[in-house]
Parts: C-alpha cells; sequence; structure tokens
C-alpha cells in the first residue's frame, strides 16, 4: 500500500487523521465487548473500512453535507459528535439524537451537516442530489457527500440519483465502499462490471477506483476532487476497494466469507498500516502513539460509565404525536378570500396559485416530468420556464424517486420544492422516498420536508388501469403526510396556498376530470384556505353525506336531482381530516353515508364510518353505509368504467338509508 506518495501531506494534518482514524477503532473495539456483555443490543461493525469515512470527512469543509452509511462511524467521531452523545443515541436513550425513536446511524444532525440514513439501500443518493442543487441555486460552493456499499449500486435509486445528478450538474461525490459483500451475496453475484467506478460511463461522469484502506490515499483524493467540483460543479463516482472484516451485523457472522480472504485483508488492516507507516518515517514515535490510545480509550471509558447509568425515558402519547409534523408558524389560514374574483375553472385556480407561491417564495423549486417549457402533460405549469426560469421550472427525467428524495435535500438545503406527479399511479415508483424519508424524517431527528406533491388524480376518462387511480389511501396510513383532496376552484387555489406555507409533506390531489368540466368564483388575491377544516357544502335534515374529490359533485347532482334534504360535508384535507365537522353532520340527520371514488375495501371511508360508530353511535339511527368503487382495477371501456366507479351504486344506498 503506497503510503510514501502522500508523504508531502504536512506533519500535523498526519497526526490529526491518525487520531482521527483509532478513535472509531477503539470505539468498536469497546461496543464489541458491550455487545458480548449484553450492555448493547445490536452493532454494524466497520473494523477494516475505517480509511474511507476518516480519510473523506476531513477532506471536506466542516460545512459540506455528508451522507452516511451503518458502517460510517468515523464521518460521525470526525465531525466532533462526542462518545458521549452517540452512546445516548445507540442505547436509545431519550437524549439521544432520535429520542429513543431510531437505531445506531439512523441520525442526522444539522449542526453536524449530517444527514441521517433509512435502511433502504440507495435511498439517500437521490437526497444528496437535492442538498447539492440547494447549494447551486445559491451560488454556493459546496460539495454534498454520500455514501453507498456495492450492492446498493445495485438499486433504483442508485441510477436514478447518478443520472439526475449527471442531467442538472450537480456537485456530489457518490463513494462507493466496495467491501465485496452485500450481506452474504459476494459481488460477482451483484454485477458484472469489473468496478463500480466503471458504471460512472453509463452516466457521462467522471469516476475513479481506489485503495479505500488508505487513509492518505481517500484523503488526498477526496480534497482533489472536492476542489474541482467545487470550482465546476458536476458529479462524481468514486469507488473505495475495501473489505468487511466482520458480520454484516454481529449476529449475522463471517462464515460465508473464505478464512484465507478474511487473513489476506487483515494483513491491509487500514490503522496498522498508517501506524507504521507514521513510526517508520518518524511522524510518531511507539511511545506516542501508545500515549495517544490510553487518552483515547480513558475518554471512552468515561463516556461508558456516564451513558450506562439508569436514563428513565419519558413515555408520553402526547410528545409522541406532536412530533410527527412541524408545527406551522404564524396564522393558520385567511378564513374568508377579500376582494375582486373571477370565475375561473378548476386548472386555471390552480395555475394561479402555483403562480403565486412563486411570487411569494424565492426559494421555491417546481420538479416533474414536462412541466417546463411543455407547461406539464395537463399545461398547469404552462408558461411558467418563460417567466420564472428553468432554474426553478425544472424538468426532471423520467423518474420519480430521484426527484423525491431531491425534494428532501432541498429542504434541508433551506428550501421549498413541489413534485408533481405525471399521474397520481405513477408514485408508485417513488413510493419508498415518501413513506419511509419525507413522512418519518422529522418524527426521527426533526428535520421537516418542505415538500408539496401534486397528485393528478381519478377516473372518469377512459383511461385505463394506470392513469385512473384513486391511491390517497396508500398514504392515509403513513404518519407524517399530509393529504389535501379540494373538490372545486376556489378550495383548489387556497388549500394550495395552504400546502405551500406547510413545512410538512403534503399531497396534494387533483382530480383530472374536474380541472376543465367546472367553473367557480374565486379571488384573484393571495388567500389560504386552512388544511385540516372540511366545507358544508349543503345543509339538509333527512341525511348526511361526508365524501371528498369528485364524489362531492355525485352526490350534489344526485341530491338535487331526487329533491333530497341532504347535508354534505366535503372533507378537503383527508389527513388530517375534520372530526368536529363529522360529528356535527352526524348529530344533525342521524343517518350517514360515507361517500368516495376509491375502491371501497380499504379505503379511507372505512376509517371515518369506524370512527362514526365508535364516537358518534347514539346519535344514529340506522347504521353507517359506505359506497366506494368496485374492488377491481379501472377498467378502460367507458361502460365498464361507470359500472365500476362508485357513483352507480350511489342511488341504491341513499334510497336503502332513507327507509332504514
Amino acid at each position: 500500500m503506497d503510503f510514501e506518495k502522500y508523504s508531502s501531506i504536512p506533519e500535523d494534518e498526519l497526526r490529526t487523521l491518525y487520531k482521527a482514524i483509532l478513535l472509531p477503532r477503539l470505539i468498536e473495539e469497546k461496543m464489541l465487548k458491550l455487545l458480548r456483555q449484553g450492555q448493547i443490543s445490536k452493532w454494524f461493525s466497520g473494523i477494516g473500512q475505517e480509511a474511507i469515512a476518516v480519510g473523506a470527512t476531513i477532506a471536506l469543509d466542516e460545512d459540506e453535507y455528508i451522507l452516511p452509511l451503518h458502517r460510517n462511524l468515523g464521518v460521525f467521531t470526525s465531525r466532533n459528535i462526542s462518545i458521549v452523545e452517540l452512546l445516548h443515541q445507540w442505547q436509545g436513550n431519550q437524549i439521544g439524537f432520535t429520542k429513543g425513536r431510531d437505531r445506531s446511524f439512523h441520525f442526522g444532525s444539522l449542526k453536524h451537516h449530517i444527514v441521517g440514513m433509512i435502511s433502504h439501500l440507495g435511498a439517500m443518493l437521490p437526497v444528496a442530489d437535492g442538498i447539492a442543487l440547494a447549494h447551486k441555486l445559491n451560488h454556493r460552493e459546496k460539495v454534498t457527500l454520500v455514501f453507498s456499499g456495492e450492492g446498493g449500486t445495485s438499486e433504483g435509486d442508485f441510477h436514478e440519483a447518478l443520472n439526475l445528478a449527471a442531467v442538472w450538474d450537480l456537485p456530489v461525490i457518490f463513494l462507493v465502499e466496495n467491501n465485496g459483500y452485500g450481506l452474504s451475496t459476494p459481488t460477482k453475484d451483484q454485477f458484472r462490471a469489473r468496478n463500480v467506478a466503471d458504471k460512472g460511463i453509463g452516466y457521462g461522469i467522471q469516476s475513479k477506483t481506489i485503495e479505500g484502506n488508505n487513509i492518505l490515499e481517500v484523503y488526498q483524493t477526496i480534497k482533489d476532487i472536492s476542489e474541482q467540483i467545487r470550482r465546476n460543479p458536476k458529479p462524481f463516482l468514486l469507488e473505495c476497494k475495501t473489505f468487511r472484516r466482520r458480520g454484516h451485523e454481529e449476529a449475522s457472522g463471517v462464515k460465508y466469507v473464505p478464512a484465507e480472504l478474511i487473513e489476506e485483508w487483515e494483513k491491509k488492516d487500514p490503522v496498522k498500516l498508517f501506524e507504521q507507516f507514521l513510526i517508520i518515517n518518524k511522524k510518531l514515535s511507539g511511545i506516542e502513539i501508545a500515549g495517544i490510545k490510553d487518552e483515547i480509550g480513558d475518554r471512552i471509558n468515561e463516556a461508558v460509565k456516564e451513558v450506562l447509568k439508569d436514563h428513565p425515558l419519558e413515555i408520553s402519547e402526547e410528545n409522541e404525536l406532536k412530533d410527527v409534523f412541524k408545527p406551522l408558524e404564524g396564522e393558520t389560514s385567511v378564513s374568508e378570500p377579500e376582494g375582486p374574483q373571477e370565475n375561473i375553472r378548476f386548472i386555471d385556480a390552480l395555475h394561479q396559485a402555483l403562480s403565486q407561491a412563486l411570487d411569494r417564495y424565492d426559494n421555491l423549486v417546481f420538479m416533474g416530468q414536462d412541466i417546463a417549457e411543455y407547461g406539464g402533460v395537463f399545461k398547469i405549469t404552462d408558461g411558467f420556464a418563460e417567466k420564472y426560469g428553468v432554474d426553478r421550472i425544472r424538468n426532471t427525467p423520467i423518474s420519480e424517486s430521484a426527484p423525491l428524495g431531491a425534494a428532501l435535500g432541498l429542504s434541508i438545503g433551506g428550501m421549498k420544492s413541489m413534485v408533481e406527479m405525471q399521474f397520481a399511479d405513477f408514485v408508485s415508483c417513488g413510493f419508498n422516498q415518501i413513506a419511509n424519508n419525507l413522512a418519518k424524517t422529522y418524527y426521527r431527528w426533526g428535520q421537516n420536508s418542505d415538500v408539496v406533491i401534486r397528485m393528478p388524480t381519478g377516473a372518469g376518462a377512459a383511461a385505463g388501469p394506470f392513469h385512473s387511480q384513486s391511491n390517497e389511501a396508500w398514504f392515509f396510513h403513513c404518519p407524517g403526510l399530509k393529504i389535501v383532496y379540494p373538490s372545486n376552484p376556489a378550495d383548489a387555489k387556497g388549500l394550495l396556498l395552504a400546502a405551500f406555507r406547510d413545512p410538512n409533506p403534503v399531497l396534494f390531489f387533483e382530480h383530472k376530470t374536474l380541472y376543465r368540466s367546472i367553473k367557480g368564483d374565486v379571488a384573484t388575491a393571495y388567500y389560504e384556505t386552512e388544511i385540516g377544516k372540511a366545507l358544508t357544502v349543503s345543509s339538509g335534515e333527512d341525511i348526511s353525506i361526508i365524501t371528498y374529490g369528485w364524489a362531492v359533485h355525485w352526490a350534489t347532482e344526485h341530491c338535487e336531482k331526487n329533491n333530497i334534504s341532504a347535508e354534505i360535508l366535503d372533507l378537503r384535507t383527508l389527513v388530517p381530516w375534520d372530526k368536529e365537522a363529522v360529528k356535527n353532520a352526524v348529530k344533525k340527520t342521524g343517518k350517514v353515508l360515507v361517500l368516495h371514488e376509491d375502491n371501497l375495501s380499504g379505503g379511507i371511508g372505512a376509517e371515518i364510518a369506524a370512527w362514526i360508530s365508535e364516537h358518534c353511535f347514539e346519535m344514529l339511527d340506522g347504521p353507517v353505509k359506505r359506497v366506494g368503487s368496485l374492488d377491481t382495477p379501472v377498467p378502460f371501456n367507458p361502460l365498464l368504467e361507470e359500472q365500476y366507479l362508485g357513483k352507480s351504486r350511489l342511488k341504491d344506498a341513499l334510497d336503502q338509508l332513507l327507509a332504514y
């Protein structure tokens, strides 16, 4: 291993690097002892890979973001997170970074410019794109570095993230620790390329393979790449060859690894080899090294004593629930739009809201397929690229996961974003980023996701199974997401503007059939409609209909045509939904129908009906009925689609309930 090549590195830097690589090694050795003693529950060992995390971290500026993984303890220690703080996190103590809500290295710290991982491989790579985009748009000459294992390069997020970074010229270093095994699967069964770095060719980005156990090579390489891409923003794929000398985690062991391979890599121990280089070149003496080890060992032992004391956990439902969403600052709403109004279509109200949001927030970025010059498939963003510029109105490659992950990265970088799904159906390709990154990050370590996801949804256009789904229920069960679903132009504008001010991830469902089919009076000035408040569409005495979206119009048309005195409540917001308004509607008539376009089974109506039965039972004069669409995919033929929709069963359900 050629350390001599880097002997020109100043002596003080060499000493710093030695202390930095030794610290995580000694912490790990202590953790393994505590694991055997049953004092910690789980451990992912990075022994033998420390040179990469330490060398890369010290090579970067302290205010440049790093997105590490399980085996990157050296990132955290090199960013001066104390041993005590780390131990509290690993023990699940309330004063840990995640307040006991997440494990080991699944945490971030904005103070230290570290972004916490999730368990899904590759998921943090698009997030790095977003952070780098925020830097680029704000003219900050900064690099973002994100770690991946070689196994993670098989994930779709790896490909989407590299492609997006290449297309947008983002200053991201994609650092792949090729340690030979994805859990027990060797690289020969992971990919056919000779080196991971070879994959960079396909994306038109620079790439390189280096010796990951040589801390000086890692350090100098990262310094050189960083200096290059700060001045000339471009992504870089860096492969560091190394080896995982212990199991994926301690319980898995290493029986699947040939013994001679372990012996070979033990000879390449990055700590020992660097230590030998320093002694031979008289940069440190054996006595000095022994003193450094003793000093670090004492610090670790003292930290362990402190953290293994009893630290009672305060169990509080209130504390848990209040940390699901970041609180909204300032007034919650403008209840009554003021000033001139115009009679416009649903789609025009959305266009107006998007334009006013861009005017109001100069840190707001739009991302989506074909949304720039083309104006989106529904032409809602038509003209925006010309007016606001393509830096803010950004066409993405055909991908969903990458822009959704980048949206979180933009939020970390202090920006707002809107991601348009071309059709709500396609969001399935980005589900992980929404359900496991955007939704959970604030609860886990306090980083909110200031993101609006627009979802053109619903049937009625004979578009078949993949362009017609109502999939709001997919996300209803996922804490941390707000779900908004307006039924008229005025609410479409007011709720969308409220969604942009809300600091949490908001899924904004827009029914495609309503885009050009309905009109309404809409205030031309900026206003917000409060998220979480239902609207009484019509007042009646005979029956209450709880509904939202296109189904509001089904109910209104049917009741007007058949002279039914119905209390029709438009939920408008599905998370959080207005329980008080529902209770009042139930109390008023005693008979309740819950109506939605989505499939009947497992739809949001089931939760509402169950809540009414549990909390409003004494107010009821009949069973709570539900009407939804058939439990089939959405068919293409218009006659089959008509039969599929719950509208076709609305009359019978109302007649039965009215006659009860």
